[in-house]
């Protein structure tokens, strides 16, 4: 039998922890041990009941989530979910979270739209399973390694498109790689599930940290060397033929693909028929199984495909499911 996983609800709305209270008690895996309003209460708690997770609201009066965040990795690293608004400031803030140790995140709900409550049910009950399977010690070592220098580049290559997918864990992953990576290789395409307003504070943030340009993709843009594009949060991202040659960026609002939009299958799969075998995927840690069938694709039209091992992943979910299905020809550790 597989173990309850035990949750301390750290926020200070009374409503907000019933709410939560309430979606996680719907599972039979998940028991809500206990509720606190700020991070002296959750102190306290966190010492006396011993959670496994963590639910953390990032905006608290007396101590804000951010700060707490990093005394809690810093004495008792443990799995933690940040509770955010769907706000620039909120998506700014939770980026800053993810990279202090924060294993996920998600937005807080709309309570009147009975609709969008009960995908966040759903979505808070996935995100805390995952968390209590999490690598801490990943993401730890990485904070703690010396930044390396960026690499070099011959420029040649039959590679014309660099395609990426990621989930949990996969914007302190995906930083990684990027900051690394010289500005003359070939245009990049990410997808990285994130909701709206979040992923134009990531393309941001990573731009100011890479040699790459890196921006929010936006519908026609061509894709340039040097360049790396992120598919905006609740657009899918495909690369199509442009006027005159080369490739651009098609946005797509069509419903959900492998439960997400943006949904790694969909760029996989757009490159795979687009792109054939002048292209590379690369599938990284993630919850779920999103992007396996478009990396297969990806490897039936004869181009290079590679996972993230098991040791480097927050969450070996989608690397995992893309090996079963025999869609990745090697698997690597992150610095590989």
């Amino acid at each position: 039998m597989q173990k309850t996983i035990r949750v301390l609800i750290v926020d200070d709305s009374r409503l907000m922890q019933r709410l939560f209270t309430d979606m996680l008690a719907s599972d039979p895996g998940i028991a809500v041990i206990g509720t606190a309003s700020d991070p002296f209460e959750a102190r306290e708690k966190i010492k006396a009941l011993q959670p496994d997770v963590l639910t953390l609201d990032i905006e608290m009066p007396r101590m804000d989530g951010l700060t707490f965040l990093e005394k809690i990795m810093t004495l008792r690293p443990m799995p933690v979910v940040m509770l955010s608004t769907l706000t620039e400031r909120g998506a700014d803030a939770t980026l800053q979270a993810l990279e202090s140790g924060a294993v996920d995140y998600m937005t807080k709900p709309i309570i009147e739209d009975a609709q969008a409550l009960e995908a966040a049910r759903a979505e808070l009950i996935a995100k805390v399973k995952a968390a209590a399977r999490a690598r801490l010690g990943v993401s730890a070592t990485r904070r703690q390694a010396t930044p390396r220098p960026v690499l070099t580049f011959s420029g040649r290559s039959q590679c014309e498109i660099i395609a990426l997918g990621a989930s949990t864990g996969g914007v302190e992953v995906l930083r990684d790689i990027l900051t690394v990576l010289p500005a003359n290789l070939p245009p990049i395409v990410i997808a990285q599930h994130m909701p709206d307003r979040f992923t134009a504070s990531f393309a941001r943030r990573l731009d100011t940290l890479c040699a790459l340009r890196v921006h929010e993709a936006s519908d026609g843009q061509r894709l340039l060397p040097g360049n790396a594009y992120i598919a905006p949060g609740q657009r899918h991202l495909q690369v199509r033929r442009a006027a005159g040659g080369g490739w651009q960026c098609h946005l797509d609002d069509g419903p959900n693909v492998s439960g997400h939009k943006p949904s790694v299958d969909v760029l996989f799969t757009s490159v795979a028929e687009q792109v054939g075998a002048h292209a590379i995927g690369v599938i990284l840690t993630g919850m779920g199984k999103d992007g396996a069938q478009g990396l297969l694709q990806m490897r039936r039209a004869g181009a290079p495909t590679l996972g993230q091992d098991e040791a480097t992943c927050v969450v070996y979910g989608m690397p995992r499911a893309a090996r079963l299905l025999d869609a990745v020809i090697e698997e690597l550790p992150l610095d590989a």
